[in-house]
């Protein structure tokens, strides 16, 4: 797919030896370049990882399957306040950075098919640079570096894009385009800043009008063609999400050595948060679930506010995000070091479940999620027979095993959201092996195994014939669990 279109490609954007020794000295931008953060990327790269090449690649196969007479409006997140004046860590929107890897707020891609070698426009919409706002908030990429370093054809102060964009949209028989989330809308009603900004989807008729309104042609969907590329990994993208699993599963070694009875919730995660980060991930790729006892039993615990228990298992679900790229690892492990005869057992039935799931993960077997899903019930069925735990009718698919197997991963964590678990796995496709087993506290039961919740999740990249598991650093095994509890 790469080779396909590299008579399309600019390796480099194009910077005179002059240009370039300017902007290594003098400039600043919004995020890391190959010219200012030289130890964490390579020349040519984009974001670390990903080259210009790349990026070209993406929007160049993008504009390929699009109908002639089409314009492409990809528009970035908005800065979000927890209240006044303070703001969230800012994240980018996953659609946008795929297509550019621009990492500023309050910005937008407008890519126009034509007949150029090219074979599209590319005009960048950005914050212009600003040096009394720069003093405050640090560094603005700007138009230039917009044109020089991103390799856009155009770029445009962003203040103006609601005008523009009126104006663009109506030469083109085929929009594609997303409507902004209310929460992208208003994220910033209460900024200082909110009555002065003029990159607004809510100034003009264009956006405002609903999907087949007559301000301009009807919309089509974007999101769900960005995705049909995105759901198939490249060998860049595999490398930074082995990092990141690489990362997370040294983080779960080092939390395992940490936890005993004397923990709460909230130090184990602070501890894997601080592994992660001192790994190199930049943030935690969601709020991690740190589930102590049956805590466990609620699949998004997320509260982590209570003491760790002598005798109890911890189960946790977390990844650190590294260049973009999220991982999502579940283990489960005991508070003391020690399994218990009827945690092991329960244990043992969840990681049956998780490596034979994992064995299906070939383009080979010709298996989709829903179908490996299947199997991984059939599993777990199977092992709580041989365990003379017999549920009560639809219980286990309604209570002790209610989740899917897994889901796509990549730049989020639930990757690709349009893609359907029924899809037959390809080559390159990146998914997570999930089962568990979580036991109420219900008379039905045993009460050996009341109140126990266990997870195995790994991270998993579709081989031809063999799978590739992303997470395998994190330990599994029960005696590597418990050789690391106590080492």
């Amino acid at each position: 797919m790469f080779a396909q279109s590299q008579r399309h490609i600019n390796l480099f954007p194009a910077l005179s030896r002059r240009q370039y020794s300017q902007i290594q000295h003098s400039a600043q931008y919004g995020q890391p370049t190959w010219m200012t953060h030289p130890h964490l990327m390579k020349q040519g790269e984009i974001t670390p990882g990903i080259s210009s090449a790349e990026y070209e690649v993406r929007r160049t196969l993008l504009m390929e399957c699009l109908p002639k007479n089409s314009i492409v409006i990809s528009t970035s997140h908005r800065t979000r306040f927890m209240t006044n004046n303070i703001f969230y860590p800012f994240h980018q929107h996953t659609d946008f950075s795929y297509l550019c890897g621009f990492n500023e707020p309050d910005s937008a891609l407008v890519l126009e098919k034509d007949d150029s070698p090219r074979g599209y426009k590319m005009t960048m919409f950005v914050a212009p640079k600003n040096a009394n706002v720069e003093m405050w908030e640090g560094a603005r990429t700007g138009l230039d570096a917009a044109k020089e370093v991103f390799g856009a054809d155009e770029a445009v102060d962003a203040n103006l894009f609601r005008y523009r964009i009126v104006d663009m949209t109506s030469r083109y028989e085929n929009v594609y385009f997303d409507y902004p989330t209310p929460s992208d809308n208003n994220s910033n009603l209460n900024h200082r800043n909110a009555k002065t900004s003029s990159f607004s989807f809510t100034g003009s008729s264009t956006f405002t009008s609903s999907p087949g309104s007559d301000a301009m042609n009807a919309p089509k969907g974007l999101s769900p063609l960005i995705q049909e590329q995105r759901v198939i990994k490249s060998e860049a993208e595999i490398k930074l999400m082995r990092q990141a699993g690489e990362i997370s599963g040294k983080a779960f070694i080092e939390t395992m050595k940490f936890t005993d009875p004397a923990r709460l919730e909230h130090q184990v995660y602070a501890k894997f948060d601080f592994e992660c980060r001192m790994r190199g991930s930049q943030m935690m790729a969601y709020v991690p679930v740190v589930a102590g006892g049956s805590n466990a039993l609620t699949m998004h615990y997320v509260n982590n506010d209570q003491p760790l228990k002598d005798g109890d298992l911890l189960l946790m679900d977390a990844g650190g995000e590294y260049n973009g790229y999220a991982s999502d690892i579940t283990r489960t492990w005991p508070v003391n070091g020690k399994f218990t005869q009827a945690q092991k057992d329960l244990y043992e039935v969840v990681l049956n479940a998780n490596k034979e799931c994992i064995k299906l993960c070939t383009e080979e077997h010709g298996l989709s999620l829903n179908q490996i899903h299947d199997v991984s019930m059939r599993l777990t069925k199977e092992g709580l027979a041989k365990l003379g735990i017999k549920p009560l009718a639809n219980d286990v698919d309604r209570r002790l095993y209610p989740h899917h197997v897994g889901h796509y991963l990549g730049m989020d964590v639930h990757d690709t959201g349009d893609i359907s678990r029924s899809r037959v796995l390809k080559e390159g496709m990146v998914i997570t092996i999930e089962p568990g087993l979580y036991i109420p506290r219900d008379s039905a039961y045993p009460e050996k195994y009341q109140g126990i919740g266990i997870r195995i999740e790994d991270n998993v990249v579709i081989g031809k014939t063999v799978p590739h598991v992303l997470s395998v650093t994190a330990p599994k095994e029960v005696v590597d669990i418990e050789y690391c509890c106590n080492n």
